[in-house]
């Protein structure tokens, strides 16, 4: 690992909702991959570099939010501020991390605020962690060697994040065996348009001994 670049963890959506059997839009399959999503995150920890997690906010009056949802561009209700599901897996929790908010902030701004921080949690309204209107300017003030992703689900709320970042040129690792798909036809879609960006896959085993 470089003195000056460093990777990042990147975690998308560890939060009972997805996580657990019952929550309000579990993932199947996802309580298999709790185990390996902790030791990404005690890796992470043991080697001193940045957790980045993003996080689900919701309110009902939210657009994605729908009682009739298409799956598609609306969702049922599901992570809304203050439940229970809105909680991350204590598999990933963060011990202290730094919250960035909606609320735009110049970016010389968010990188004081994430300057230091090995725990920095994003919060989105959507599946789009980049319609944060500060996740670039953590980008920037993290300037990472590479991404590596995990998380729920990977042929939705994993994919904007992948190919979000492949788009600013971060050169993205996808941990396949501590992420889960809702559709598997729409993952092995995602997977082709992964390679085509270049995205590496690999195992937990392969993340903790170094790559």
């Amino acid at each position: 690992m470089s003195a000056s670049r460093r990777p990042v963890l990147w975690d998308v959506d560890t939060q009972v909702d997805f996580a657990h059997p019952g929550g309000a839009l579990y993932v199947p399959g996802a309580e298999a991959t709790l185990g390996n999503m902790a030791r990404l995150a005690q890796w992470a920890r043991d080697v001193g570099i940045a957790h980045v997690a993003s996080a689900d906010d919701h309110e009902l009056t939210d657009d994605e939010i729908s009682l009739e949802p298409d799956y598609e561009r609306t969702w049922p209700p599901h992570c809304l501020r203050g439940t229970p599901g809105a909680r991350r897996v204590p598999e990933t929790e963060q011990a202290d991390p730094v919250a960035v908010g909606l609320d735009p902030l110049p970016p010389e701004s968010v990188a004081e605020l994430v300057r230091g921080r090995r725990e920095i949690l994003l919060l989105k309204k959507t599946v789009d962690v980049f319609d944060n209107p500060n996740t670039d300017a953590v980008i920037e003030a993290l300037h990472p060697s590479e991404a590596i992703v995990f998380g729920l689900a990977s042929d939705v709320c994993d994919h904007r994040a992948i190919v979000g970042l492949r788009e600013r040129g971060i050169p993205v690792t996808f941990v396949e065996d501590a992420s889960r798909a809702i559709s598997e036809e729409r993952a092995a879609a995602c997977a082709a348009e992964w390679a085509d960006l270049g995205v590496r896959v690999a195992r937990t085993d392969d993340v903790v001994a170094g790559l």
